[in-house]
């Protein structure tokens, strides 16, 4: 970037800095009572849409909520292995992975002071494992086959399940399962809405104090914070004396405000921009996300979709590695499944997604779909012609569904790309009829994350469940994903993730293009940052060097 290009965009960030308040690196204590800890601020691409843990997935949410809740326990980032946190030690699991006992940190208290203790954690967890309809509340994901909590004492909590539910201890650690005061625990889904964000109370390390709806949220650091893993880099309170967390939608924003120094950290860095952070002062962090990879889902339910010839003929005619060596860097591993490499379950499809133009030609001829007029394939008088989604948190979206336009369009397959902000996409993407492609991925480092992602009581994200008629179009990857979640050894669970992996492959249900990192470009005066198992930003150990 041009010089006279970083002075005008750190103009921008400046004066848009200026106006919260705040300036990176700032000393000015405000309610954080400490002269030396420092403001951190912090740029994020996209705005928060709810502060409900089990609703948090979205990377803007759980970037908030990441700051302001401790959970049961710990998943260690660098060795992915559970620790304990607020629990005092891991917890003691029956044979058939159905009831769980959690023994728990006395002394622990949210930021309105009430106590974290037993009846409060069952409360989190009846919400979380049950939902509330009425409120507007759904189940947690992570959360399988959830019966209910029983307080044993005040600081020992017992959960049973109704059917095996292996990966509950990893889902404790999850910011969907992160602790809630009970105040909290009362609001509605209105009311973990924008707007509402002080309304939320934790046990974490620091305390929202201020919100500007869309545009920021101010953090504090609570002082009298001692319960972390024991693993953190320190214990007490945080190092910092708070943060800003600021919505910059523009990545030149993000960047140019960094690279300029009015900006300590940002979210999001476009793969063309990150070797602006090899500049003395800067540095890039690409956080593995351990989960599903960005990835394309053809949603099989659609009539265009229906024949597994289209569908291969899609996967033949795209170009993954032309994808990545165009558009990304090193930052992006070219996947061999559906799973990361480091995923829990991983295993290795990747013969299944080879690149063969001439194959897929002859698969849609074989298909019935013949070139018409304008180069685009027809059948029964309809054009092949499929609605990618533009996938927003994805980096580079919609460069990435342009390219594939241009691929497909040599093997005769139309591509409409459907535009629109966040709310419009989450509308979108509900639906067969709009959405016939879907661009997306999903971090979490536990088998479950598999189910997460295409069983149709989670995210669907093929449509199985087709919510006009109630209808399962595939009802044995729906077994072969809840089997996933429901079998209580870690070599069952191996053998049920690689039977989805096997079906999605061999059913040309996916295909996966790269594995995704979240990448945060930095100054060098930020010591100490670090990521969750899954890549989403932690401010307790960081400090500002002057």
């Amino acid at each position: 970037m041009k010089k006279s290009r970083i002075a005008w965009i750190g103009a921008l960030a400046a004066v848009a800095i200026a106006m919260t308040g705040c300036s990176a690196g700032n000393t000015d204590t405000g309610d954080a009572g400490s002269a030396t800890g420092g403001t951190l601020t912090y740029l994020e691409p996209q705005t928060w849409t709810t502060l409900y843990p089990p609703s948090g997935g979205f990377y803007p949410n759980g970037g908030v909520l990441n700051q302001i809740t401790d959970r049961l326990l710990y998943q260690n980032p660098k060795t992915l292995e559970l620790e304990p946190w607020i629990a005092t030690e891991l917890p003691k699991v029956n044979k058939d992975a159905t009831e769980y006992t959690f023994t728990l940190r006395q002394g622990v208290t949210y930021s309105d002071g009430t106590p974290l203790d037993a009846e409060n954690v069952v409360k989190n967890f009846d919400l979380y494992g049950k939902g509330d309809t009425k409120r507007a509340l759904g189940t947690s994901e992570a959360i399988n086959n959830y019966d209910h909590g029983e307080v044993i004492d005040s600081h020992t909590v017992k959960f049973t399940f109704s059917a095996p539910s292996p990966g509950f201890a990893q889902a404790t650690s999850t910011i969907n399962s992160g602790l809630l005061a009970n105040s909290s625990l009362e609001l509605n889904g209105e009311g973990f809405g924008p707007g509402n964000a002080k309304k939320i109370i934790g046990s974490g390390p620091f305390v929202i104090s201020d919100e500007q709806i869309g545009k920021e949220i101010s953090f504090t650091t609570r002082k009298d914070y001692d319960w972390a893993a024991a693993s953190r880099a320190h214990q007490g309170a945080a190092r910092i004396d708070g943060l800003h967390y600021i919505v910059a939608g523009e990545a030149s924003v993000r960047v140019g405000t960094v690279v300029a120094g009015q900006a300590d950290i940002a979210r999001t860095i476009p793969a063309p921009d990150e070797t602006q952070f090899a500049a003395d002062g800067l540095s890039l962090v690409a956080a593995a996300t351990n989960g599903v990879n960005n990835s394309l889902s053809f949603r099989f339910g659609n009539p265009l979709l229906s024949d597994i010839r289209v569908r291969q003929a899609l996967i033949a005619g795209i170009d993954r590695d032309a994808i990545v060596k165009t558009l990304f860097t090193d930052s992006y591993p070219l996947a061999t499944g559906i799973l990361a490499e480091t995923a829990l379950g991983y295993t290795d499809t990747s013969s299944f997604y080879v690149y063969d133009p001439k194959k897929a030609a002859q698969l849609l001829d074989e298909a019935g779909w013949k070139p018409g007029a304008d180069g685009i394939r027809e059948k029964a008088g309809k054009k092949l012609e499929l609605t990618f989604n533009e996938a927003l948190p994805q980096p580079r979206s919609k460069e990435v569904v342009t390219l594939i336009q241009e691929q497909l369009a040599k093997v005769g397959v139309g591509v409409k790309p459907f535009p629109g902000d966040q709310v419009a996409q989450d509308e979108a993407q509900r639906s067969l009829d709009t959405i016939q492609v879907y661009h997306s991925m999903v971090g979490r480092a536990d088998f479950d994350v598999i189910k997460s992602q295409f069983y149709s009581a989670n995210r669907n994200a093929f449509v199985n469940l087709d919510p006009a008629t109630g209808k399962i179009f595939d009802p044995k990857l729906d077994r072969l994903l809840a089997k996933v979640a429901s079998v209580p050894t870690v070599e069952a669970r191996q053998a049920a993730s690689a039977a989805v992996q096997q079906r999605l492959a061999e059913q040309a249900y996916v295909l996966p293009l790269f594995e995704e990192p979240q990448v945060y470009g930095l100054r060098d005066t930020v010591q100490g940052f670090e990521t969750e198992s899954v890549g989403r930003p932690s401010f307790y150990d960081v400090t500002l060097r002057k």
